[in-house]
């Protein structure tokens, strides 16, 4: 259900963007080594992330930007984007820096994001460990039933 995408994302580490605004998402826009070049007003909007899943924040960014970049086929183009289109450019252009739009916010959300996902974690881990005690258990009892039916078997 995204709208942009960055390679660092997907653990590709090259200086690619895709983007798709279009409500058919049949209209996939490719930006290879982006440089944004210019940078014009400001405004706030609020931003979620494909990696930081259901989380959400007003960040300020610059309303337009020009942006120099290679298409798929390496042919080089100038774009000019605002509204929606720049705000997008910018947050994928963030993760080819290594920067998440929480960085670009308050800092004690930032904070508490990261606090709350390290809590998500520790319940994954708790249940994945759970889960793995019970099959454990679940193969002792299996394992105790065939020998006991093998010992029964056997003194046949």
């Amino acid at each position: 259900k995204g709208i942009g995408l960055a390679a660092t994302q997907v653990d590709v580490h090259e200086r690619v963007v895709v983007m798709d605004l279009s409500e058919s998402r049949d209209q996939l826009q490719v930006l290879i080594n982006p440089v944004i070049i210019e940078r014009d007003g400001e405004t706030v909007y609020e931003e979620g992330c494909l990696s930081i899943p259901k989380v959400y924040e007003k960040i300020e960014r610059p309303e337009k930007v020009k942006v120099q970049a290679f298409d798929e086929k390496g042919a080089p183009f100038t774009l000019d984007a605002d509204g929606l289109l720049a705000r997008v450019i910018q947050h994928e252009y963030d993760h080819l820096d290594g920067v998440l739009f929480i960085d670009r916010g308050d800092p004690e959300f930032k904070q508490a994001t990261i606090e709350n996902f390290k809590r998500r974690e520790e319940r994954r881990r708790e249940k994945a460990a759970q889960k793995e005690a019970q099959a454990r258990k679940i193969a002792a009892k299996i394992a105790h039933k065939k020998q006991t039916a093998q010992e029964a078997t056997s003194r046949c």
